[in-house]
């Protein structure tokens, strides 16, 4: 996994996490689920990531 790549999944992770903790700190339940949403996406590519990396080892 590049550098380029776990620094993007890290920040979609960190939108994900802001995104779902306004969610719920406002009642807006689309928001509190948009950032899980984004929360999920990053750990597949996370995921995706790990397996193209432990076959190129």
């Amino acid at each position: 996994m590049g550098l380029s790549d776990k620094l993007e999944n890290a920040k979609d992770d960190l939108v994900g996490k802001a995104k779902e903790a306004t969610g719920k700190a406002t009642g807006d339940e689309q928001m509190q689920a948009e950032g899980d949403l984004d929360q999920r996406k990053s750990d597949v590519k996370k995921a995706g990531e790990n397996v193209k990396d432990a076959v190129t080892d």
